[in-house]
């Protein structure tokens, strides 16, 4: 059909297409499926005669549109090329989200690429939550999301009696067009915008996460046995007898892994078993499709959101202490240096003799006489075993010059009521760092077994800094009399021995931000080009199937090599994109949370002022987080002392073009809360007075 209308050089009338096609009148309905699928897929247009044209002879270009919470917006072309700028009118015939067709229509006022829409191909939104205003009669719904900008109108006899000020639930029954604003209903009345739990219900809406459970996947688990099967154990090694036990934080509801050390000879034998979420999650059952589309677990503060059904999660495939479990096991053989000699993998039952929190752990190794090991006398051997093989895994990992940034995470306390009491520090210790080097050799030793076997997965890939971002930190660091090594490609260990040079200064969390900022994101991929941060050549997710989808790929992928089969799942490249796209939607869904829980935090607090360290700088003003409750805020570039203040992206800095004032990233300032807007989730300070 294409090749057809290429041939002609002018649009083609419907009719005129069916004469040279030869349709019959009996293929008249499939052949006009198949040009609006065709219209659809932005392969062909018709235009105001309605006749056919070929898109890519009219030089329009296609993309998705991302919108800006001031109106306007831009088109991200299918083809990588730069962004298209769209003005207020252009953005009022669209959402964000919107996949278009556009001309260029030259530049604008700051020289950037602009353009008209010619055709909406497909709409990116459908439903979305925010809350409902009244003016005048007239009902609409303001999207939280703040990159659609448009108000949606709502007929009063389809806002189910929702009130004004309420959070709801909006099904959009008219897009926007050119003249008209979109038109919703009301399908779900969520409550009162600062009703205890709210913040959550709204981010999983907003950013569209799974959060019920399909009734076929309830149908699925429903059928599991509350424990181990004697018919699951079939071609399994049985290893009930060695005492593992898992160790993880206060709050862990599943247990993904359980570790157990032992001599072997002058060396080590170090056992990771992993929950087998493989022998219960089928490919393309109901669970497997529902685990797909959620792609890991989100967790919010006070509540997670599973990948994995609770019978499965927190049940079955959860290494619970004092019962049988199913898992895959790395077992690994080390020697008296901690170097690495061999590995195996294999399904196995196991019983997990303990569970321990990294705080209890980390008490036992630093009081062997104390009350916590003297409760676990038999096991308190192993776990300073695997202590000692840490240790020896730990020097290896400086030797191999992995990055290792200091940051800060931290833990909200809740009162009664489900508002935040306090903010505090989350202190990692050497309990934290045993297992996190436990895993990591399990997880390389999965990368290296299915490497050799040349097995396709997804493997855990993060790259150096880009060409622009290297040139950028390395002037930053000049003007510190700092450089790094390692020319056009540098090694993480360039960055590390940059990093311990720079450990003691006082200005080492701005020195390491900046470096931190200059590295790129990770990522799942088939392509195995290795692990920048972790200085590995080749890195995979293997410990954590009840909560992350790829690392159930990898435990399926590493089956089939066992039992001498191919496994494929699929385009590989599509599914490491899906996964890596689920990761991201989890992480921003779990920022915008705890901001909200932050601004709620300091309702109270408006007119007292803190110390604080300039977190972020951009063109519009300064961020600065206070010492202490962790609580970032905006001072705006109008708040700062009379001047013109410009911006310099590669020093992280505004400058003052009078008075020569600089205010610069790791900086620390004294502010005064001024205003919490509970809405937009944002803080704004001033700089502190005198007398303040």
């Amino acid at each position: 059909m294409l090749q057809v209308l290429k041939e002609q050089g002018v649009p083609v009338a419907e009719g005129a297409l069916h004469k040279m096609l030869s349709i019959t009148a009996e293929e008249h309905e499939i052949f006009s499926r198949r040009l609006s699928a065709m219209v659809r897929e932005g392969q062909i247009m018709r235009n105001r005669k309605g006749d056919i044209c070929v898109v890519e002879k009219l030089d329009l270009i296609m993309g998705r549109v991302q919108g800006h919470a001031d109106g306007f917006g831009f088109l991200i072309p299918d083809d990588g090329s730069p962004d298209l700028f769209l003005g207020p009118k252009e953005m009022h015939k669209v959402l964000h989200g919107d996949r278009v067709m556009l001309r260029e229509t030259g530049l604008d006022r700051r020289g950037r690429r602009e353009g008209a829409i010619v055709e909406v191909l497909e709409r990116g939104v459908t439903k979305l939550v925010g809350r409902l205003h009244s003016d005048h009669g007239i009902l609409f719904v303001e999207a939280e999301n703040r990159r659609i900008s448009q108000d949606i109108l709502v007929p009063k006899e389809e806002s189910m009696g929702a009130k004004s000020g309420q959070v709801v639930m909006l099904e959009i029954i008219q897009q926007p067009s050119k003249n008209a604003q979109p038109i919703g209903r009301i399908i779900e009345i969520l409550g009162d915008y600062s009703a205890p739990g709210m913040e959550i219900e709204i981010a999983l809406r907003k950013y569209d996460l799974p959060y019920e459970f399909p009734p076929e996947v309830d149908k699925v688990s429903a059928k599991f046995s509350d424990k181990v099967l004697q018919s699951d154990l079939t071609g399994r090694k049985d290893i009930r007898h060695l005492p593992l036990v898992t160790i993880d934080g206060e709050t862990a509801r599943d247990f993904d892994d359980a570790v157990y050390c032992e001599r072997d000879g002058d060396g080590y034998k170090l056992y990771v078993a992993i929950a087998d979420v493989s022998h219960y999650v089928r490919p393309t059952d109901a669970l497997d499709r529902e685990a797909f589309n959620r792609g890991n677990s989100v967790y919010f503060p006070r509540r997670a959101i599973p990948m994995l059904p609770e019978v499965l999660s927190n049940g079955l495939c959860s290494l619970n202490p004092q019962v049988d479990r199913l898992c895959m096991v790395c077992e690994m053989h080390l020697d008296a240096g901690g170097d690495f000699l061999d590995y195996h993998f294999y399904p196995a039952v196991i019983y997990s003799h303990a569970r321990f929190t990294y705080t209890q752990v980390a008490a036992m190794l630093e009081s062997p006489l104390g009350e916590d090991a003297n409760r676990h006398t038999q096991l308190l051997p192993h776990l300073q075993l695997i202590y000692k093989l840490f240790r020896l895994l730990l020097k290896a990992r400086e030797r191999r010059g992995a990055i290792d940034f200091e940051t800060i995470e931290t833990q909200m306390i809740f009162n009664d009521q489900g508002k935040i009491e306090r903010i505090l520090p989350v202190k990692r210790n050497d309990a934290h760092r045993l297992i996190e080097e436990c895993m990591l050799a399990a997880n390389v030793c999965a990368s290296d077994f299915l490497q050799k076997h040349k097995q396709s997965t997804l493997y855990r890939i993060h790259e150096g800094p880009t060409p622009e971002k290297l040139i950028a930190l390395r002037s930053f660091l000049k003007e510190f009399g700092l450089q790094l090594s390692g020319g056009d490609e540098p090694h993480a260990k360039d960055y590390a021995r940059t990093l311990a040079e720079i450990k003691d200064r006082p200005d080492a969390q701005l020195l390491q931000t900046v470096m931190l900022r200059s590295l790129r994101q990770a990522v799942y991929s088939p392509d195995n080009v290795g692990h920048f941060g972790l200085a590995y050549e080749s890195y995979t997710h293997f410990t954590s199937p009840i909560r992350r989808y790829p690392d159930l790929l990898v435990h399926r992928a590493i089956k089939s090599v066992l039992s001498g089969d191919a496994y494929s799942p699929g385009d590989w490249r599509q599914l490491g994109m899906h996964c890596s796209q689920t990761e991201r939607r989890a992480d921003e869904a779990s920022r915008d949370v705890e901001s909200w829980l932050k601004c709620f935090y300091m309702m109270d607090r408006i007119g007292e002022c803190f110390d604080g360290v300039i977190s972020s700088v951009t063109g519009f003003g300064l961020f600065v987080a206070l010492d202490g409750i962790y609580v970032e805020g905006l001072v705006h570039i109008s708040e700062l002392p009379s001047d013109y203040f410009h911006f310099d992206s590669a020093k992280h800095m505004l400058l003052g073009e009078r008075s020569g004032k600089r205010y610069r990233l790791g900086d620390r300032l004294r502010i005064k809360i001024v205003r919490v807007d509970l809405e937009t989730s944002k803080i704004d300070f001033v700089l502190a007075g005198k007398g303040d």
